[in-house]
């Protein structure tokens, strides 16, 4: 097979530019090509680096694409794959980035082996078994590019989907949207306490107004985060407690311990202030009325009113 292939290597050599320049036109013209997503420029850099470094690979009288002379192949279609998983490429656009080298090469080959069919027969066999190869190694590596794509977008996502808010100078709140499952609760975790950090917060509210169901182990998952908090130097009061929820918890045998709980963020907001010593009043509101509801003295100018 290695001397078949070196005939491969030999034309490639031999016409390098025009083969480039067949292939590159083909894969312009393919129903499937997304000038979308790449532009004419990379994919002609793209085809003339990897046909350059296949034709290398094929003077090395080896076709173990494991094999170190196959090691710049390998990464030039590890950077072609990745960077399409990343582009929004499916696998078969992928792929056939190298499958459509193959009727190129074919022709190449029955062009200048006419006068020896049975060679160009073989040869073609060989070159069609090279590129299938080639072809899966890079459905495999653009699999697991895109599987890091998506872990890294879930993880984007979880930070999204709990934020950390200023409500009041020393209050901080957590609305917790979703289910609530270990890797989730150590983002949320995380973001708390980094905030808590930089905030020097003393109170921290978790909404769970969002959380649709509350079973053992999400419980769990919000005692740790209310623990890990007070280690911080926070309280935590949670939010959001629904009628079924409050059930659940009750029918599950959870201890809550001293966490206080409320039905709202409101009720939960007010909570917050009343520990801080303060208090919302409305405009106009009586200067008795609003020094009941936390305010310690009144204004020189209340006192002149009084």
């Amino acid at each position: 097979m290695s001397d078949r292939l070196n005939v491969l290597r030999e034309i490639i050599e031999r016409d390098e530019a025009g083969i480039v320049q067949r292939w590159l036109d083909k894969q312009l013209a393919a129903s499937n090509f997304r000038s979308d997503r790449i532009s004419k420029t990379e994919l002609s850099e793209h085809s003339k680096r990897f046909l350059t470094l296949l034709r290398q690979a094929l003077g090395s009288g080896t076709t173990d694409l494991k094999s170190p002379a196959w090691g710049n192949v390998r990464q030039v279609l590890d950077d072609i794959s990745v960077s399409r998983a990343e582009q929004g490429f499916s696998p078969s656009e992928t792929a056939s980035f190298v499958f459509s080298l193959k009727e190129t090469l074919f022709e190449q080959l029955n062009a200048d082996l006419a006068k020896d069919p049975k060679a160009a027969a073989l040869a073609v066999l060989d070159t069609s078994q090279l590129l299938d190869r080639l072809g899966l190694y890079t459905t495999e590596i653009y699999q697991t590019g895109r599987e890091k794509v998506i872990v890294r977008q879930q993880q984007e996502l979880m930070e999204l989907s709990t934020p950390v808010v200023t409500l009041w100078d020393g209050v901080l709140a957590l609305p917790v949207i979703g289910t609530l499952d270990s890797s989730r609760t150590q983002v949320v975790m995380e973001n708390l306490l980094q905030r808590i950090v930089e905030t020097g917060a003393s109170i921290a509210i978790i909404d769970i107004t969002g959380v649709p169901t509350v079973d053992t182990l999400t419980a769990q998952h919000l005692l740790k985060t209310v623990a890990a908090a007070r280690l911080m130097g926070a309280d935590c009061i949670i939010s959001g407690i629904r009628p079924q929820i409050a059930q659940t918890i009750v029918h599950l045998g959870v201890d809550l311990g001293t966490v206080v709980t409320k039905a709202t963020l409101a009720d939960a907001f007010t909570i917050a202030l009343k520990r801080l010593g303060l208090a919302v009043a409305k405009p106009g509101a009586p200067a008795a009325k609003r020094r009941s509801d936390g305010e310690t003295s009144a204004t020189p100018a209340e006192r002149s009113e009084g």
